[in-house]
C-alpha cells in the first residue's frame, strides 16, 4: 500500500523525467512515482522467487527488504548497452547506499548474458535473475511486440543514453529477450512501504541519482553522467 506524508503535499509533474514528485511544504520529498504506476502489492510481489546470480540459490523477493531498505534495479536484459550504462550510473551510489544500510540489487529477466555482465563489472550490487519474469509482470513492466520495439529502441532517450554508454567505452549486443522493459522498485525496511515504483516508458528512461537519494532521505557525493548533445547524425542505438 502506498503511504504518503501526513503533511500537505504539492504534486508536481516533470515532463522530461516522466514521473511525479510528492513534495511536503517543508521541502522534503515523500514519494516519487511513475505516472503509470499502479498500486504495488508487496505481499504478492514479495512471494516471487529469484535466482541468486552467484550461487543459483532461489530466494523470495521479499527477503531482500526484510532486514534493510533496498533499491531494486530491473534491467531489460544483461546484454543491453543502455542497461549496462544505467547499471554503472546507479553503482555510483553504492558506497553511500551501503553507508546508510541500503541494499543495492540488480534483477535481470533471464540468465542469458549474465556471465558477460558480471565480468564487465557494470554493477556493484548483488545480482539476481527472474527466470519466469513474474516480478516484471506484477510490477507492470511492459513487454514490447516485434513491431513496437523498433521505434522504441530508436527513440531519442535511447540514443542519448547509448551515446553516453559509447563515450564511456560500454558496448552491448542484441542477444536475448529484446522485448522486455524494466524499471525500479525501492522498498523500505521490512516492506513497510514502497518509496519508488518507476516504470520505463521508453527503453532509455531511468531514474536520476538525486531522485533515488531523495526517496531514501540520504545524501550522496555521486555525480550523474552529463547528458550529451545528441542528434540523428551522431547518435546510434
Amino acid at each position: 500500500m502506498q503511504m504518503f506524508c501526513n503533511k500537505v503535499a504539492i504534486r508536481l509533474y516533470n515532463v522530461e523525467r516522466a514521473h511525479f514528485f510528492y513534495v511536503c511544504k517543508a521541502g522534503s520529498v515523500c514519494v516519487i512515482r511513475s505516472d503509470k504506476m499502479a498500486n504495488v502489492d508487496l505481499v504478492k510481489v514479495g512471494e516471487n522467487l529469484l535466482k541468486r546470480g552467484e550461487t543459483g540459490e532461489s530466494v523470495a523477493l521479499q527477503s531482500l527488504w526484510q532486514d534493510q531498505p533496498v533499491v531494486l534495479f530491473f534491467l531489460r536484459r544483461f546484454g543491453c548497452q543502455v542497461c549496462r550504462w544505467m547499471a554503472t550510473e546507479i553503482s555510483k551510489l553504492e558506497p553511500d547506499l551501503k553507508a546508510n544500510g541500503v541494499a543495492l540489487v540488480g534483477v535481470g529477466p533471464e540468465e542469458f548474458g549474465l556471465k558477460e555482465f558480471k565480468e564487465g563489472g557494470f554493477f556493484k550490487g548483488s545480482i539476481y535473475v527472474d527466470e519466469h519474469k513474474k516480478s516484471y509482470k506484477d510490477l507492470g513492466f511492459k513487454r514490447y511486440t516485434a513491431l513496437s520495439v523498433v521505434p522504441a529502441a530508436l527513440g531519442k532517450k535511447v540514443r542519448d543514453a547509448a551515446s553516453k554508454a559509447s563515450a564511456g567505452g560500454i558496448q552491448g549486443n542484441f542477444s536475448g529477450d529484446l522485448l522486455q522493459s524494466g524499471g525500479m522498485l525501492i522498498v523500505s525496511k521490512g516492506g513497510e512501504k514502497v518509496l519508488v515504483h518507476f516504470i520505463q516508458d521508453s527503453p532509455g528512461d531511468h531514474l536520476p541519482l538525486e531522485d533515488i537519494c531523495k526517496a531514501l532521505g540520504i545524501s550522496a557525493n555521486a555525480k550523474a553522467g552529463q547528458r550529451p548533445v545528441c542528434n540523428d547524425d551522431v547518435c546510434t542505438r
